[in-house]
């Protein structure tokens, strides 16, 4: 019977009783005083009940045990509950809530607030009125935006303190920047002031995306100084206009009937959720953002995409009227409309997020995968746990393949793989006893029952999964040996190949189903390389007795000539026939003059 954490403190249930049925943030502090989690809610009362009304599990039971105290703030709108959630995360860094991974290591573009401002990329915000758009995942995005403006404006690079006093005061000189006609020198008065803040109003609005009204305005401005014979000027503006149209043609170009749009997609795994942003203007993709946020309770899908909603339309001051998704959220926010598309441009647009998200996303799992291989190995593992649907993740993997030709010098091989990677000191060869002729199924048969009847009988642990390198009829033979003759309850898998030799597929249960894997994954990598690894093992084992004894045979068979003289006699001339055409001389030169006549009469008869 449950019975709610409220009737034992009674500060704690004062507090939840009294609460408003209105919209708001909440605050769980602990014992010291410091918020472990911040939440909003549409109704305060009805939401913060929830977490003493019914038994939690998991981590919630954890944070629920831990509370102390609650605090809360009522605000108008659920719009505000959201905004303010969200600052109130980024200041008190709660332990249960999710966490927005630092993206300080991407750069932004900065707009100073100085009297003459400077344009510059910058990884570093300083809240001093400068103006930050970004920051930029896509570096070389960022790069060409920059190249544009260098090449369309005159903004000065130089650190001057360009006050009016100072520039009064003829207190600077003007730089090579200038000599080269890439600054116009406002440090001596050369530009005007209104002339240069022109240019960085300009420069906003390409910042802003809004590329096309600054192309307009250009080609009407070019118009008319043509008109008054000012061609000087006009072809100044056609330079800028050919750069900014040649821009505009390199962007992203979704759509000319969608502006104004945002557009966000979200993928998860175990501990992360990664969601991308798309700002839409005039048909293009003006901002492009992926991020990550680090899971902390059972948030869900809704609840972690809202949260980077919020986050996203703040950091880029989007006011945009529509917001495009994957699945349908529960927020209001005031004259927005969310669409959930299922064709057209706006599916196209939440395909291409889906792209950038998919993408963001293995290249984290990459860097991790660098950083940590076990990490990896770790991951691969629980995919094949929860493809087969395993009771446990399979550390302990043995793959068997069999090798002959024509039914003679018959051989099979185990390998084994642990945490992914081969334990070759645990490899295992076999020669076939009780086959005779080319009957794979009856050697497989042999050699599992050989393996896994001797682990029973040392008390050897058995793998968590058996894999034949081969298709239903193998998989079969596997599982009679260990479930019906040895009493043993193991997975059981096979790996089929295609006309060419290639891992094509992998098959599990009884009857066999292909389980669909991506070709080019890291998954069937693993798998593919367990199978090579198993053929190029028994392969070689099998090369190495055929060639035994093919070479050795005939000495084999002569009295008197044992196992030293016979590896002598070879590595000296390095085959049968040789040593039969040689002069005996020469072998009595390599093991003496009785053993040479042996091996004469030997190879003569």
């Amino acid at each position: 019977m449950f019975e709610s954490p409220l009737k034992k403190n009674p500060y704690l249930q004062s507090i939840v009783e009294n609460l408003p049925d209105t919209p708001g943030c909440y605050q769980y502090l602990n014992r010291e005083g410091t918020v472990i989690y911040v939440g909003k809610a549409k109704n305060l009362k009805r939401r913060v009940s929830q977490y003493f009304q019914k038994e939690q599990t998991g981590k919630t039971r954890v944070l629920v045990g831990q509370i102390a105290d609650i605090r809360y703030v009522v605000v108008k709108s659920e719009e505000d509950a959201l905004l303010l959630e969200n600052n109130l995360i980024k200041k008190y860094k709660p332990r249960y809530n999710v966490l927005l991974k630092d993206d300080k290591s991407y750069p932004s573009i900065c707009i100073t607030s100085e009297y003459f401002p400077k344009v510059f990329k910058t990884r570093k915000i300083i809240r001093n009125g400068s103006q930050y758009f970004g920051p930029y995942s896509h570096i070389p995005t960022l790069n060409e935006i920059l190249g544009l403006i260098k090449q369309l404006y005159t903004v000065r690079t130089c650190n001057l303190a360009l006050t009016p006093e100072n520039i009064r005061s003829g207190k600077f000189k003007p730089c090579l920047d200038y000599h080269i006609k890439r600054c116009k020198a406002p440090c001596i008065a050369l530009q005007s002031h209104d002339e240069y803040m022109e240019q960085i109003g300009e420069i906003r609005e390409i910042l802003r995306g809004n590329t096309k009204e600054l192309s307009r305005s250009l080609m009407d401005e070019m118009r008319r100084l043509s008109e008054e014979m000012r061609f000087e000027e006009a072809m100044e503006l056609k330079r800028k206009y050919d750069a900014l149209e040649r821009f505009r043609e390199k962007s992203e170009v979704v759509s000319h009937i969608i502006d104004n749009v945002d557009v966000f997609s979200i993928e998860e795994d175990d501990g992360s959720a990664f969601i991308n942003y798309l700002h839409i203007t005039n048909g293009a993709i003006n901002q492009a953002f992926t991020f990550e946020y680090k899971k902390k309770m059972n948030e869900t899908r809704e609840e972690l995409l809202t949260l980077g909603i919020v986050e996203m339309r703040e950091r880029y001051k989007s006011q945009s009227k529509e917001i495009v998704v994957p699945f349908p959220v529960d927020i209001d926010l005031e004259g927005v409309t969310f669409t959930v598309p299922q064709r057209s441009d706006r599916k196209k647009l939440l395909d291409l997020s889906l792209l950038n998200v998919k993408q963001y996303k293995l290249d984290r799992l990459k860097q991790a995968d660098k950083l940590n291989p076990e990490q990896k190995s770790t991951r691969l593992l629980k995919e094949i746990q929860e493809h087969l649907k395993l009771d446990k993740m399979p550390v302990h993997i043995e793959c068997f393949d069999n090798s002959n030709i024509s039914g003679t010098d018959a051989v099979a091989a185990c390998i084994v793989f642990r945490m992914g990677k081969p334990s070759k000191k645990e490899y295992r060869k076999y020669n076939i006893k009780t086959v005779v002729g080319p009957d794979d199924y009856a050697s497989m048969r042999e050699v599992v029952y050989r393996r896994y009847s001797r682990m029973i009988a040392e008390g050897t642990p058995l793998p968590d999964l058996i894999i034949a390198d081969g298709g239903k009829g193998q998989m079969e033979v596997i599982r009679e040996v260990v479930e019906d003759t040895l009493g043993q309850h193991i997975a059981i898998a096979g790996l089929a190949k295609n006309d060419r030799h290639r891992t094509a597929e992998l098959l599990f249960g009884f009857p066999a189903m292909s389980i669909g894997l991506k070709q080019q994954s890291a998954l069937f990598h693993l798998l593919e390389r367990i199978q090579d690894e198993v053929h190029r093992f028994a392969i070689t084992f099998h090369r190495d007795k055929r060639s035994k004894r093919q070479t050795a045979s005939a000495l084999d068979n002569i009295k008197g000539i044992g196992a030293k003289s016979k590896e002598a006699l070879l590595a000296h001339f390095k085959s049968v026939k040789r040593i039969k055409e040689a002069p005996i001389e020469e072998i009595e030169a390599v093991i003496g003059k009785s053993k040479a006549q042996m091996v004469k009469e030997g190879l003569q008869g």
